[in-house]
């Protein structure tokens, strides 16, 4: 089990670090990141996300620490990625301007979803 909290340990903090940084990934690449025209500072939509995922990755770093005493923290991080996902894929599915999201965060958070899900679905196996 040590071997597994240690894998989701480093994953929390990949995550948690990737999610503080969603406002430099905007800026690097807008069309896979950003959700409108002109500067990331010029929405008040998109400074509020990017408020929350900061948050939400400080509290997955904090996670990894004790990652089986957080299960709840990260079993919402993967069911919000998930829809989170998926509201944006329709989206960008509808809109062809930000079908730049499709290469971006969508596949993004699918990802951060899949992988925290199989190591939590692997320590919470230890655990009962």
């Amino acid at each position: 089990m040590l071997n597994n909290n240690r894998l989701l340990s480093v994953a929390l903090v990949l995550f948690g670090v990737t999610f503080c940084l969603i406002y430099p990934l905007a800026m690097l690449w807008p069309s896979g990141w950003a959700w409108h025209e002109g500067s990331p500072v010029s929405s008040h939509y998109f400074m509020m996300i990017v408020g929350i995922y900061a948050t939400l990755g400080i509290f997955m770093i904090c996670a990894a620490k004790n990652p089986t005493g957080n299960r709840s923290l990260i079993w919402f991080v993967i069911w919000s990625s998930i829809v989170h996902a998926g509201v944006m894929g329709l989206q960008a599915l509808g809109n062809g301007m930000h079908r730049g999201h499709l290469t971006g965060d969508v596949p993004a958070l699918l990802i951060v979803a899949a992988v925290l899900a199989l190591l939590m679905r692997r320590v919470d196996m230890y655990i009962k």
